[in-house]
Formats: structure tokens, C-alpha cells, sequence
């Protein structure tokens, strides 16, 4: 028997989706991939080959609804499961809060539970939650598992969560989470296959794309993280301004006339790369531009990250490797070159030969310590492994 898996990333306007096939038992396999982009306006869904060869291509005008949407990409992943059958579906949810530190196998009452988490991830959680609850309506038998970004940083020291408000905003859970847990938490899994002895040292990854964020990981285990309280602090991303005096939004607030909602679209959606350069918030636009706001936007996002690689490393009391993934982790030598150019007071020496051609390695001089690497990040993958394990365990428990 082929057991297939879906797994679901939703946003505000696309759902991207991966399709895995287990086979007696074994590993999940990708098998196609895809996204629906345009959601409310023009919808547009694509299909590729895990090598990215088109397998089919659609539009809808915008007036199709949701549901009638949603039925459409189910029965055209139905149709192509090969000789698999559809047995469970597995969803990147931003925000778990405290409650949740692992995968959790859905039911209505864990869907009222994270909803109440909305307004910790307003721009995320509800979008994560909706395909949940439509899957549900479309294909009510089917199993469904939540899968955490926040889960993988509840190991931090309590130090590491808090911050220096009232003990009531600290009890009501105003604390750092920590994202992107499911990247990292690919990375660690994949440091044990391709450099064990790394894996079990202090490892800083370096999560770099249009959301961008670092994480120390001593043996496994986060310690500490750039993200916190929102998705919105730590580095400078293509549209959110990472950290930000407090006193610039109470500036805005007295001085400026605006609204929550204003200040809310200015961190969000017009700063970080997009707002310093006014061109782009795309780091490839950027690099290859001479427009002195373009190298100020990545100077700066360079200088954060370098910051804050100084800064995780304290927090692990030294440094055995540094890792880049992400977008612009992995694709671009040149940042990467950079950040170990001035992050060389910490031992990191460039080997630009193997930074030039990498796709997956070490980018450092042979034997060098720390060593750096660059680790294509899956967390498809994470979330499909996440959902098989826990099916096949409930399963197991079921039968005793």
C-alpha cells in the first residue's frame, strides 16, 4: 500500500501545496508540487515535477469561490497520486503559542485553541488555519495535522523568552516564540546526515529570504532566535523593518496621526529591503543595482546579520559552523561571501571556489573551524514527516 500525503502552506492570496508518496511504509517522496497564486483576484494554479517540469496549468476568473477553488487543486492532486491513495493532509501553521510544542493531529477544539492565537501572527494564522477548516468541509475523513513554526524554539531558556515588562503582559503570554522553526528544524536533521560532528556542535543557521531570521542550536536544540514576539522583528526582511526602537511607533503614534492598522501596513508591508531602497524588496534587484539607497538596504541587512551572528554565538558561549538556507542563503555568494568576510574575528575562512559553485557543502577552507555550509532548507519535507510519523502513531494506538 502507497500512502499519499498533502502538504499545505497557505497565505493571504496563495496556497502552495506538495504532494509525497510513502511507499510500504518507507520515506515520503516528492511526487509533484505547485501553488495557486492570485486568490480573490485572478487565481492561477501551476504544477511541476520535483525536477520543475510543468505538469499542468490553470485560471479562474475572480468571482470562482473559495470552496468550489479549493475542490478543483483536491481533485486534480486525487488525480495524480499514482498508485497511491490520499490517507493524510499536513499544514504549516505560523503560530502554536505555548501550548503547542509538536505536531498535533487536528480537531475542532485545536482549531478554536489557534485561532485565539490570531492576534499574535494577524498576518498569518488565519490563512494557515483557513485550508484546515475547508479540507475539512471538502473531505471530512481525511486526517489533518498541524505542523509548528514556533514548536521548534520552545527548548529556549526561559532568559531567552521574556522580556522586561509587568509580570501580568509576561503571564498573558507577551513573550518571544521564535519562527521559521520548521526550516531550522530541517537543518538539524540534515547536518546529522551530511556532517554528524557538526551537528552535535553549536551551529548558527542563518534562514535568509523574503522573511528572513537566525537561530543558535546547540547539539539540535534552539537556544536562541532573531524572531520573537512577531514576524515582524530581529533582521531586516524584504518588506518588514526587523528591529525597531519602540519609540519610532509611539513617534508615529503622537507625531504622525497614525492607527495600528497604518503602523501595522508601514512594518509589514513598506519597510525592511523594499522601504531603505524605494526599488525593490528583492535582494537580487538590489545587489546588482548602484543606486546608493540599493547598497545602503544591503549593507545594512549584511551588517544585521553579521550583528546578530555575534550575538547567537554568545549565547552558545562559541561557534562550531555557521549555516545559510533560505532564498538568498543559498543563492547568493556574494552576500554569503560578505557575512564570513566580516565575520572573520570569529575564526570563518572563505573558501571562494566552493562559495562560488556550492549547492550543498561546506564553503569554508578544508578543515577550518568553525566551518561554514550552505543546507538547501525543505520544510515540506519537515511537515510531511512530521504528518506520517504522527498518523502511523495514532494508528498504533488505535489498534492496542
Amino acid at each position: 500500500m502507497s500512502d499519499g500525503i498533502l502538504v499545505i502552506n497557505a497565505g493571504s492570496s496563495s496556497i502552495k501545496f506538495s504532494l509525497y508518496i510513502s511507499r510500504n511504509g518507507g520515506p515520503p517522496i516528492l511526487s509533484s508540487k505547485g501553488q495557486v497564486e492570485g486568490i480573490g483576484v485572478a487565481p492561477h494554479f501551476v504544477a511541476k515535477c520535483p525536477d520543475g517540469r510543468l505538469l499542468a496549468e490553470k485560471r479562474w476568473d475572480e468571482n470562482i469561490h473559495h470552496d468550489e477553488l479549493f475542490g478543483q487543486l483536491l481533485e486534480w492532486i486525487e488525480d495524480h497520486l499514482e498508485d497511491a491513495e490520499l490517507r493524510v493532509a499536513g499544514h504549516r501553521v505560523v503560530h502554536g503559542g505555548s501550548q503547542f510544542t509538536g505536531p498535533v493531529l487536528v480537531t475542532e477544539e485545536i482549531i478554536a485553541e489557534l485561532a485565539k492565537l490570531t492576534p499574535l501572527a494577524p498576518l498569518h494564522q488565519m490563512h494557515n488555519l483557513d485550508p484546515i477548516s475547508t479540507l475539512a468541509r471538502l473531505h471530512p475523513g481525511l486526517p489533518q495535522v498541524a505542523c509548528f513554526d514556533t514548536s521548534f524554539h520552545t527548548t529556549n531558556d526561559n532568559l531567552a523568552k521574556v522580556f522586561a515588562l509587568p509580570r501580568w503582559l509576561l503571564d498573558e503570554g507577551v513573550r518571544r516564540y521564535g519562527f521559521h522553526g520548521l526550516s531550522y528544524e530541517y537543518i538539524a536533521h540534515r547536518l546529522r546526515e551530511i556532517a554528524p560532528d557538526v551537528a552535535h556542535g553549536r551551529v548558527v543557521v542563518c534562514h535568509l529570504g523574503n522573511g528572513a531570521s537566525m537561530c543558535a542550536i546547540d547539539n539540535g536544540r534552539s537556544v536562541a532566535t532573531t524572531l520573537g514576539f512577531s514576524t515582524v522583528s530581529g533582521l531586516p526582511m524584504g518588506t518588514r523593518c526587523g528591529l525597531l526602537d519602540p519609540g519610532v511607533i509611539l513617534y508615529l503614534l503622537q507625531e504622525k496621526g497614525f492607527d495600528a492598522k497604518r503602523i501595522e501596513k508601514l512594518i509589514y508591508k513598506e519597510s525592511g529591503l523594499l522601504g531603505m531602497s524605494g526599488i525593490s524588496s528583492d535582494m537580487r534587484v538590489l545587489m546588482e543595482s548602484d543606486d546608493p539607497h540599493a547598497v545602503e538596504a544591503v549593507g545594512y541587512f549584511i551588517y544585521r546579520v553579521v550583528r546578530e551572528l555575534g550575538s547567537l554565538t554568545a549565547a552558545m558561549g562559541g561557534l562550531d559552523a555557521l549555516v545559510f538556507t533560505g532564498g538568498i542563503g543559498e543563492h547568493s555568494s556574494k552576500l554569503r561571501a560578505r557575512v564570513l568576510e566580516l565575520s572573520s574575528w570569529l575564526g570563518l575562512k572563505l573558501d571562494a571556489t566552493a562559495n562560488d559553485g556550492v549547492v550543498e557543502g561546506s564553503i569554508t577552507l578544508p578543515g577550518a573551524s568553525p566551518s561554514a555550509w550552505v543546507i538547501p532548507t525543505d520544510e515540506e519535507l519537515m511537515i510531511a514527516n512530521h504528518t506520517i510519523h504522527l498518523l502511523k502513531a495514532q494508528m498504533a494506538k488505535a489498534a492496542e
